[in-house]
């Protein structure tokens, strides 16, 4: 297969892990016979500084002509610690989504056998934990009316969704369930937002056209606590943009490190994929970053293409790399820590 795929590295540490998936995916490519042409594009606070636009026109034409899009990660903390910054590296995220049509957020949450003790949560809690989060991407409050009123000292955000925007996000979600455990989970505050209760019945009126999912619905804030107390009793789950964005970040942490976990963001063309973490300024140039999560994330992009031998043989070898103790020092636990770079070189070497 020839595959053309958008490489937007970002910000801090996104080059140095994305630089380790080119790896990985090259190494992929080779063993199976690809070919992967690489289509490099500046986005974040690097696209800001360059052309003073967080996702430039240029980009944008990059990532349409291609069959998927790599992403590393944005975001810097000039911007962070500027709350008058009229331009901001996190607004091209927001701009890539909508403009690409990348609606479902897809964040996959599992343990890996050699790390169940580095989990803050205990051992049996976590054993077999094996969940997925279809998080709605391009409508809610992120993209809702919003600003300032009575001279500033007021200020709002609209929370809107369509039940077209619902039922395209829950038809993945029940798509998804049927290849794996039939099991879905609606996450809202119905009880409160009449944003939820149109999800709630949208889902509900969904319900006949699947009839071997088995539906829940759960308030995000019990979803909250459920996450901490039994994760492996959920399968899939579905929910809008802002609860999606606050429950897979603390789904996250239940694998060992935020480093670990990788995600997609689907519509209806092109697939965008990309590690779950952030920019990690602190660790730019380190050589200390984990790379895993780009490194499976494009297992994931593989997997998309209908690769799915490809995709495992990067899920295979990332088991045994750490079950051999090749990791970074976010995992190291006071043993040998590898460098980023080093790991990458591990995993396409062993591959």
């Amino acid at each position: 297969m020839k595959l053309n795929i958008a490489l937007l590295a970002g910000d801090g540490i996104g080059p140095e892990v994305i630089d380790q998936a080119v790896k990985v995916s090259d190494a992929i490519a080779k063993k199976f016979n690809h070919e992967i042409n690489w289509k490099p594009a500046l986005t974040g606070a690097a696209a800001i500084d360059a052309v003073g636009e967080p996702y430039p026109d240029e980009t944008h034409e990059i990532c349409v002509a291609s069959d998927a899009v790599l992403f590393g990660a944005i975001g810097h903390p000039r911007f962070d610690n500027d709350p008058s910054a009229k331009v901001r590296p996190e607004q091209g995220l927001l701009k890539m989504r909508k403009k690409l049509g990348l609606f479902a957020n897809v964040r996959p949450t599992f343990t890996f056998p050699s790390l169940l003790d580095k989990s803050p949560l205990k051992r049996e809690r976590i054993e077999g934990t094996d969940l997925v989060f279809l998080r709605e991407l391009t409508g809610g409050i992120y993209f809702g009316e919003k600003g300032r009123r009575d001279e500033g000292e007021t200020a709002f955000d609209n929370c809107v969704y369509t039940r077209a925007e619902v039922q395209r996000l829950a038809k993945k979600g029940f798509e998804l369930a049927m290849t794996r455990g039939k099991k879905l989970c609606c996450v809202d505050k119905a009880n409160v937002l009449e944003t939820s209760r149109l999800w709630r019945e949208t889902v509900q009126a969904m319900e006949k056209d699947y009839p071997e999912v088995e539906v829940a619905y759960e308030f995000v804030d019990a979803v909250a606590m459920r996450l901490v107390q039994w994760p492996n009793s959920y399968d899939v789950l579905i929910t809008e943009n802002l609860f999606g964005d606050i429950l897979t970040d603390e789904a996250s942490v239940i694998s060992g490190s935020m480093g670990l976990m990788p995600s997609a963001s689907l519509g209806s063309d092109i697939g965008l994929f990309e590690p779950i973490h952030g920019s990690y300024p602190q660790a730019t140039g380190l050589n200390i970053a984990n790379p895993m999560a780009t490194v499976l994330s494009a297992a994931m992009m593989f997997e998309n293409f209908g690769l799915h031998e490809e995709g495992q043989v990067i899920r295979n070898t990332v088991n045994i790399a750490l079950g051999k103790g090749i990791v970074t020092e976010d995992l190291a636990d006071g043993g040998k820590a590898y460098g980023t770079k080093e790991v990458g070189d591990w995993l396409a070497a062993n591959i």
